[in-house]
């Protein structure tokens, strides 16, 4: 998010918290989360968690780029207890006629955001970085540090801290920590934010871009995959030009499998051939993540 120009005042940003800090605080209980165990886990090796969750992680981010979904997002900055702005944008992604991917614009409503605007970024994160995923291509650039085990609602799962090794230029990773199903070996939630803010410690309050801590619960679709379907944002982004309170939900709903249309013809006549299966969304295990 950035701030709307204005007077500004230096602001210092400790890189100590991208190289250190693992692990992000919050009300754990806001989040439905059961006492953490620290105990090691039994039967399997932390390493061995880490590698099958990973390889999972990877086949995830193929298959959800083979489904269209519905992506709802709702922004507001909030002056005490009152809304003073709002951004609002339901987007469909779906696949031309060619396969390629495109997104459609089903509401998108003026915006009334006057103390911060959307950058690039924030578009960016919302499409790919709030459905935090750790694949095995990404593992060498995070330190993982395994915390213990916790239930998460029904779901046994192990619990691991993530922050980046170090910063490259001009890339954004992710911080916090994940929650990694016991049974299926895939993150079904997250919990952090995403680094590092931009332009933070300049003397000019108009480029700094400061992004909230977030959690993003995931749901099972078509009984295999985990997959993001709900993210909340409560936090307050502390500008040089002073605090702003935002709130943020995205719901990522209608998941459905993209099937390419196509005809069989045999001797001039179409043969009829069974349509391609739609995803439905329904968690196998978890109930839906507290609304608002």
């Amino acid at each position: 998010m950035k701030f709307q120009p204005g007077p500004s005042r230096f602001l210092t940003f400790s890189l100590l918290l991208l190289a250190l800090c693992l692990t992000i605080p919050a009300l754990a209980s806001d989040r439905g989360e059961g006492p953490l165990d620290p105990s090691q886990p039994t039967g399997i090796t932390v390493d061995a968690i880490i590698q099958q969750f990973a390889a999972k992680e990877k086949q995830f981010k193929i298959a959800r780029e083979q489904y269209t979904y519905r992506q709802d997002v709702m922004v507001e900055t909030l002056e005490g207890d009152t809304v003073d702005g709002e951004f609002r944008q339901v987007v469909d992604v779906l696949f031309d006629d060619q396969g390629r991917r495109s997104e459609q614009v089903v509401f998108a409503p003026q915006s009334t955001l006057q103390r911060i605007s959307m950058s690039r970024e924030d578009f960016d994160d919302i499409q790919h970085r709030l459905p935090f995923v750790l694949t095995s291509d990404e593992i060498p650039e995070y330190s993982i540090l395994y915390v213990g085990k916790q239930k998460e609602d029904e779901l046994g799962t192990y619990v691991f801290d993530v922050a980046p090794k170090q910063i490259e230029k001009n890339k954004r990773y992710f911080q916090g920590r994940i929650w990694v199903d016991d049974h299926d070996f895939q993150i079904v939630k997250t919990y952090g934010k995403n680094v590092p803010d931009i332009g933070v410690g300049k003397h000019h309050g108009e480029n700094e871009n400061l992004f909230p801590k977030f959690t993003t619960w995931r749901q099972q679709i078509d009984g295999q995959y985990w997959f993001p379907v709900y993210t909340k944002i409560d936090d307050e982004l502390h500008f040089s030009n002073g605090d702003v309170h935002i709130r943020q939900v995205v719901k990522y709903t209608n998941y459905k499998r993209f099937g390419a249309k196509s005809k069989i013809i045999y001797q001039g006549q179409e043969i009829p051939k069974d349509q391609p299966q739609s995803g439905t969304q329904q968690p196998s295990k978890t109930p839906p993540p507290p609304k608002q």
